[in-house]
């Protein structure tokens, strides 16, 4: 098997992959990039915590235009994982207002985006619909 590499730092990957956030040991607040200082409360510890996998869709836009060689067109949404919102793409879905409605049930999945001279993988995530819509 080709060697692997998350596209994010917060993507961790192996058997079961899931989304890791920093966590304010102070107020709770979590934040998926680096922080010196929390922006809710301005403290500056932190903790890891894993992102449940499974969330419901709370926004989304159908994506008709993009940089040249990115396929249009596609679901950008903000997905609730258990009180931690998730920008990321809905996958596996038709882009269309038929198939895509606030409030569906999605699972976190991972895919290949790419591969270097070496062979080595880029993994990137999205999020896919529980059920048919």
């Amino acid at each position: 098997m080709a060697e692997q590499v998350p596209l994010v730092d917060y993507l961790v990957l192996g058997d079961e992959p899931h989304l890791q956030a920093n966590e304010c040991t102070a107020c709770g607040a979590r934040f998926f990039d680096r922080r010196n200082a929390c922006a809710s409360c301005g403290k500056t510890e932190f903790t890891k915590v894993a992102i449940p996998t499974e969330g419901v869709l709370r926004s989304f836009t159908i994506v008709a235009f993009a940089a040249p060689g990115i396929p249009v067109p596609f679901v950008a949404g903000i997905v609730d994982c258990g009180g931690t919102h998730v920008r990321g793409n809905v996958v596996d879905v038709e882009p269309d207002a038929d198939h895509v409605s606030l409030g569906m049930k999605v699972k976190l999945t991972t895919f290949p985006i790419g591969e270097d001279s070496a062979g080595t993988e880029a993994i990137g995530f999205g999020f896919a619909p529980l059920e048919a819509n």
